[in-house]
């Protein structure tokens, strides 16, 4: 039971709430250039841009001023070293890392790990900034929207834990199962002397990565945080976490995911949880405030059907459950703030429990990405007006919808989605893509 999970001990004062992006850079800054012992990034992407490269020279730099600082960052093999969708060439960020590196006196690690052997198969979807006895836990990568560089921004959830066994224990486990493992290798290295894994090690990594764990010293009373990691479908311990997490709540969860298409196993737990008529809020970005949604204006490329089909997904749900919307039980909210996209993830249970997490809820990050996790238990109410204030900071930009039908079906869609849809269900690959989303 959720109740008697272990975790690491956390006093009311150690956990922070950041709320925007600027705030998140403000902080990431700061504690990089306040650090003496160590730094461990884990993210999506490190991005060649004005935010990235900043970051980056922070890094260097603390680095420069403490040689003995133990830098490492960690982020997604196949994702470093390809462009931008749409961008052709060797463009890859690893050649930033490379640069950088280079041109200092004291590189830092910055390494590539190969969840599996192809990028849409599986991808490093970990997260964590741990900085000395500091976490900053956020679904954000570190890029201009992200961090709000310049007009548009993602928005993510950032939260700060100060714990000393928390940090310790998730940068032992980014050592062990990543930093050492032979796949794993350094994106800075130079052209002429590069060396990359192994195929066989890249193949087997996701064996291994599938037994690591976070190991720390536990209690299972009072207000506590349980760091989780899961990767595939069979004993993954976050995923049974998130189904437990719905199917024990005793009145009402608070859902954020910003692409609707939960599996099979979570959509059922969800449809019961109605059923036995308690509540549901779950808080989805718009589709025009998906990553990928292209304005009708703009020249369209086939990764632009993406934010249409979670929507119908969506649009699926909510006409299967259209009564519980009409009896006030489920409470879907649409994000959409300008051409802002919406990035956020995590579960509330009861007030009480709460994960944050960079896992979407989705197919993919069921099976295929190294994902993580940390449920915050709050025993004695101390974060409970917290959480509720980051609420209504998600809700501020929310529109609630009433009926299934308020959701456009393909018919209004524009003539070059309309086409690439209807030639999907043709030939009825719908079913492989949901798995793959």
């Amino acid at each position: 039971m959720l109740d008697k999970l272990g975790g690491i001990a956390l006093s009311p004062d150690a956990l922070r709430w950041l709320h925007t992006p600027e705030k998140l850079k403000s902080e990431l800054i700061s504690q990089i250039n306040a650090a003496k012992h160590s730094i461990y990034i884990a993210a999506l992407y490190l991005e060649d841009d004005e935010a990235g490269r900043e970051v980056l020279k922070a890094l260097i730099d603390a680095k420069n001023r403490n040689p003995q600082l133990d830098v490492k960052v960690l982020v997604d093999f196949h994702r470093a070293r390809r462009g931008l969708i749409g961008h052709k060439g060797d463009s890859g960020n690893y050649l930033m890392y490379r640069k950088a590196n280079a041109e200092t006196e004291n590189p830092i690690d910055i390494l590539g790990v190969p969840v599996k052997s192809r990028e849409f198969m599986g991808v490093l979807h970990l997260k964590g900034f741990v900085i000395d006895d500091t976490v900053i836990y956020s679904g954000a990568s570190i890029n201009d929207i992200y961090l709000h560089q310049n007009e548009k921004y993602r928005f993510d959830r950032y939260h700060v834990i100060e714990s000393a066994e928390l940090a310790r224990s998730m940068r032992q486990m980014i050592k062990t199962y990543l930093v050492d493992d032979i796949a794993v290798c350094s994106l800075s290295q130079d052209k002429d002397c590069e060396t990359l894994p192994e195929k066989n090690d890249v193949r087997s990594l996701k064996l291994r990565l599938g037994k690591a764990q976070y190991k720390f010293e536990s209690t299972s009373i009072g207000n506590r945080v349980t760091p989780i990691v899961g990767l595939g479908r069979k004993k993954n311990k976050l995923n049974k976490l998130v189904v437990d997490m719905v199917s024990q709540s005793r009145q009402h969860l608070f859902i954020c995911t910003p692409y609707f298409n939960p599996p099979y196993i979570l959509a059922r737990a969800l449809a019961k949880h109605l059923r036995d008529g308690k509540r549901i809020d779950i808080v989805v970005g718009d589709k025009t405030s998906n990553d990928f949604y292209i304005p009708p204006e703009e020249e369209f490329s086939t990764i632009g059907a993406l934010p249409y089909m979670y929507e119908q997904s969506l649009r699926k749900f909510a006409k299967r459950q259209q009564w519980a919307i009409e009896s006030g039980q489920l409470n879907i909210h649409l994000w959409k703030h300008g051409r802002n996209s919406y990035h956020l993830k995590g579960i509330s249970a009861d007030s009480k429990q709460h994960l944050i997490t960079g896992s979407n809820l989705n197919p993919r990050a069921w099976a295929l990405d190294l994902e993580n996790g940390l449920l915050l238990q709050d025993e004695c109410g101390a974060w409970k007006d917290s959480f509720e204030q980051e609420q209504q900071h998600i809700l501020e930009h929310t529109e609630r919808l009433y009926h299934y039908s308020q959701i456009e079906t393909l018919t209004t869609y524009p003539a070059p989605v309309r086409k690439i849809m209807t030639r999907i269900r043709r030939l009825k690959a719908d079913f492989l893509l949901r798995r793959i989303l």
